[in-house]
């Protein structure tokens, strides 16, 4: 792992599942991260401290910037992850992701694009002000390929596509400053709930949540990550670019549009 020590991350949406496992990534290489979560208690524990913050509300959003801000002098990674999209996926015994449009609740719009796509938004301006204060920074938005194909759900694509969008806009107006911005693409990673439902799943490339943190720490610690910088990256393809493997020493293979 590289040394991170000194370095200052706030990862969004780490309760559980990918957020978890960045932060976890991310301590591992001796970072000091600051995490939110809508159920968290705060307080801190070691290098892992928590933020309880609610982000569809943009002032708690844009609030726990200011508060790592204020706490450390600066803030070198902001990872937007944050998702409340996958909540309520089954209502009244029935799987409604997969219902044609007419039948899509729009609170999964608002899930997905008011609250999600919106905080990515929300916490990447305040972040980026004091990145280019710093000159240099790095912002890693969590994405997936529905942002490039159909995936039994139009506003999830729809969502994903506006992440991968914000990521490649930011690089352009941020390059100046030397912040860099990418979306990193997980594959099916060993979740609370895909363990839940492993049965349903082949787990033979299934990667641990820790390993996305590997694959931002690795990222900002590459000198000449800036020629990364608006691109989409899956964390597999990380992991062979810069030569690490998940915890168990597996190397996961990187999903393909096609194969995925």
């Amino acid at each position: 792992m590289p040394d991170l020590s000194g370095v200052v991350a706030l990862v969004t949406g780490a309760s559980k599942g990918v957020g978890s496992g960045v932060a976890a990534g991310l301590i591992e290489a001796g970072a000091i991260v600051h995490v939110t979560g809508r159920k968290f208690e705060p307080g801190r524990d070691g290098r892992l401290i928590r933020h309880r913050v609610d982000h569809a509300d943009d002032a708690q959003t844009e609030g726990v910037v200011a508060e790592v801000v204020a706490a450390e002098g600066r803030l070198d990674i902001l990872v937007n992850n944050a998702w409340p999209g996958y909540e309520r996926m089954v209502e009244d015994d029935r799987f409604t992701w997969v219902d044609p449009l007419w039948e899509q609740p729009m609170w999964r719009w608002d899930a997905m694009m008011n609250v999600a796509t919106r905080a990515a938004y929300c916490a990447s301006r305040p972040a980026a002000r004091q990145m280019a204060a710093q000159k240099g920074g790095l912002i890693v938005n969590i994405s997936f390929w529905a942002a490039q194909k159909f995936m039994q759900n139009i506003v999830y694509g729809m969502a994903k596509a506006a992440i991968d969008k914000l990521s490649a806009d930011l690089a352009v107006q941020l390059a100046e400053y030397e912040i860099t911005a990418i979306s990193m693409y997980p594959g099916l990673v060993r979740t609370e709930g895909v363990m839940e439902n492993k049965q349903f799943f082949d787990m033979s490339n299934s990667e641990s949540m820790q390993f996305q943190g590997r694959a931002v720490a690795h990222l900002f610690a590459d000198r000449d990550r800036l020629r990364r910088s608006g691109k989409v990256f899956t964390s597999a393809q990380l992991a062979l670019d810069y030569g690490f493997t998940d915890v168990d020493g597996y190397q996961p293979r990187p999903l393909t549009l096609e194969a995925v």
